[in-house]
């Protein structure tokens, strides 16, 4: 294994796996760095996406914690080390996305009162859909937000007819069920998982190595249920009259040729946000812009540290 490797799939020396309780009881896996200095630049919650685990970030997060920052993320529940909320095996499985804002909301108060600040949320995919939803419903009020890929809009194949097709589809017999059987990330694709989240395939290795070493934190498909409340939770945030409102600063990084989620639906989004720098990439990005090769990670990384420099400054 290159040095490389191991320094992306290993735990850090000084940051700590452990567990942390919801309100309603869940156990959620969690993971915190703290910055190896006696004046720490801040802090930064990282949250990821549908079936993510912390240790896919580990690269990224170590080029932050190597600034200064303090270093914070959890497994949203029903996935990942988080556990399962349904008997169907590895499904990830929600009942409401407002379960996902309830965690968060307890968490980030813990987070925000005992981790010194500036204080900064970063969300990809899914991550990045329920950051910017506590963002807008007042739940969360960061210094900054970082939002990478966001899940705003799906790229269905039943195109402005996806919501009332899952809705159709997922309520018949029981909706915990896996919404599809191939271990992908979408159904109705020819496309790899692989192509559809990165052009690098070390990076991608990682996650597979990581999932390898830990099968119980592997999240496959996810719950019909969860795809219907994904498409309402989606929908009712893009007709939010609180996005217009809502003055945290935001980034955000898109993927125009991105299969999984729908850009435009972001790009759209982000236009109406009060404070908001929108950066695009185009077809040399996939889907996990921080886990790509580096031309393209390295220029997202770039453009997050001058956004950090300039609205989230070190107190």
């Amino acid at each position: 294994m290159s040095g490389q490797n191991l320094t992306r799939r290993a735990i850090p020396e000084g940051a700590k796996v452990h567990s942390w309780e919801a309100p309603d009881g869940q156990r959620l896996r969690a993971f915190a760095w703290p910055a190896a200095t006696a004046t720490p630049r801040g802090s930064i919650l990282f949250q990821g996406g549908r079936g993510d685990i912390f240790e896919k970030y580990i690269e990224t997060m170590a080029h932050w914690h190597a600034q200064g920052w303090t270093i914070t993320s959890f497994d949203w529940r029903g996935q990942g080390g988080s556990g399962r909320l349904t008997p169907a095996g590895d499904c990830g499985h929600i009942e409401d996305f407002g379960d996902y804002i309830a965690d968060f909301r307890a968490f980030y108060a813990e987070w925000q009162a005992s981790t010194p600040g500036p204080h900064v949320v970063m969300g990809h995919s899914m991550g990045g859909h329920l950051v910017l939803r506590a963002l807008v419903e007042g739940v969360a009020a960061p210094d900054a937000a970082v939002l990478i890929a966001p899940m705003l809009g799906f790229k269905s194949p039943f195109g402005p007819f996806g919501e009332r097709m899952a809705r159709i589809l997922g309520n018949v017999g029981n909706s915990a069920r896996p919404a599809w059987k191939i271990k992908n990330e979408k159904p109705y694709t020819r496309d790899s998982r692989y192509s559809l989240l990165t052009h690098d395939p070390d990076r991608y290795d990682d996650e597979i190595w990581w999932h390898s070493e830990k099968p119980e934190i592997v999240t496959g498909p996810p719950s019909w249920r969860w795809v219907i409340e994904a498409f309402r939770s989606m929908r009712e945030l893009r007709d939010s009259a609180r996005l217009k409102k809502m003055t945290v600063p935001v980034l955000m990084l898109v993927a125009k040729a991105d299969g999984l989620v729908d850009a435009r639906a972001a790009l759209k989004i982000g236009a109406k946000l009060k404070d908001a720098r929108i950066v695009s990439f185009g077809k040399e990005s996939a889907h996990e812009i921080l886990r790509e090769a580096d031309p393209v990670r390295n220029r997202a990384i770039g453009e997050i540290d001058l956004f950090l420099a300039a609205r989230a400054q070190q107190r």
